[in-house]
């Protein structure tokens, strides 16, 4: 693919900068079990492989399927901004608006950059058959 539109670059991007954050956040459980400080180790440890994995699951999905044009990548994409959405509002209801908003805010860019049309017409063609 020579020529991305901007629609897939904003996307590709908010998956990345999405699967840098949970990544982060699953390193930072990990490294705060290791402290000593989880409060129960095990679910500690599991919530540090899942931020870990899903981290760096986005990444290949923004990086080895959006950036690259492949099909694939925009159903984990979209189903990624689909389930941000419950979170926000639960940080919303949790008196947290200050996280829930924002991220609102990049799970609706990110809906409408997968779903737009120049996103479509590059990871799809124009859905005529040639042969």
């Amino acid at each position: 693919m020579s020529k991305r539109p901007v629609t897939l670059l904003v996307a590709a991007v908010v998956v990345a900068l999405e699967g840098l954050v949970t990544l982060g956040l699953g390193g930072y459980v990990a490294v705060e079990t290791l402290r000593g400080l989880a409060g129960d180790v095990t679910s500690a440890v599991a919530e540090a492989a899942f931020g870990v994995l899903i981290g760096a699951g986005l990444l290949w999905v923004a990086w080895g399927g959006l950036l690259r044009g492949e099909r694939w990548g925009r159903t984990p994409s979209v189903l990624a901004q689909v389930f941000l959405l419950p979170v926000a509002v639960t940080l919303i209801d949790s008196s947290r608006p200050d996280l829930g908003v924002p991220l609102v805010v990049v799970a609706v860019v990110g809906l409408a950059a997968l779903l737009a049309p120049p996103t479509t017409k590059a990871l799809y063609g124009d859905g005529q058959e040639t042969g």
